[in-house]
């Protein structure tokens, strides 16, 4: 759930896409306030636009909004850009790790008397298991059956960890072994490029779809016009 912004800018709007209504933040709007945007790169935009989103007065000024539109100027800056992705992405090997912590917090904040169920990921995280994926059989029509046996086979209390994980945690997901390469899913399956949650207020809020990996190839998800890092 996504938090509702201060909106010092008044740059909230409502459109109306297949029968439903979104709020979006709107670069026209912000333009009327803060000057000409035209020449910003499409990849500014989309921070201009997460900026907006999550100005708070706090994590997020008007200051820090400003900064982006003012870049056009000199085409630099040493101010910080607090951008939030709409997800992660990870990979088995750097991501079962990040499981294991948020395991480990839920165990903590039992010990001290405080819920578990509060211990999730902030924003939604797909893991794709497929860096771990070993090939023993090939070249005939039961290779990638009985790779896949042994696969579950070598890894079966990771695979029952995560598998709890994906019920036990909100915005968790796992991808399992032999559905493709993480980047490919990233590419294919997991992307959005226009992402929609629900504020606190309970309104569906749409927004550009941008990710962090911790893949090296989390960049190929560009081409499709989503921004990663």
């Amino acid at each position: 759930m996504t938090a509702i912004g201060q909106d010092s800018l008044n740059t909230r709007r409502t459109l109306k896409a297949a029968g439903k209504e979104y709020a979006y933040y709107s670069l026209e709007a912000a333009a009327a306030q803060l000057g000409d945007i035209s020449r910003l790169p499409y990849s500014m935009k989309v921070l201009l636009e997460n900026l907006l989103r999550f100005e708070d007065g706090s994590t997020v000024t008007t200051a820090d909004v400003k900064a982006v539109v003012d870049w056009q100027a000199t085409r630099t800056s040493n101010h910080e850009i607090n951008y939030r992705p709409a997800r992660v992405l990870m990979q088995d090997f750097t991501g079962v790790p990040c499981v294991v912590d948020l395991a480990a917090m839920r165990d903590a904040i039992t010990k001290l008397g405080g819920d578990p169920m509060k211990i999730n990921p902030l924003v939604p995280v797909d893991l794709v298991i497929d860096h771990s994926v070993m090939v023993d059989e090939f070249g005939n029509p039961k290779a990638f059956e009985d790779n896949m046996a042994l696969e579950y086979a070598r890894n079966l209390e990771r695979y029952e960890f995560l598998r709890w994980g994906s019920g036990a945690l909100k915005n968790f997901r796992a991808v399992p072994p032999g559905t493709g390469i993480c980047h490919q899913v990233n590419l294919e399956y997991l992307a959005k490029t226009v992402w929609s949650s629900e504020d606190s207020s309970g309104a569906m809020i749409a927004y550009p779809d941008t990710c962090v990996g911790t893949d090296s190839h989390t960049t190929m998800i560009n081409g499709l016009g989503v921004l990663g890092w």
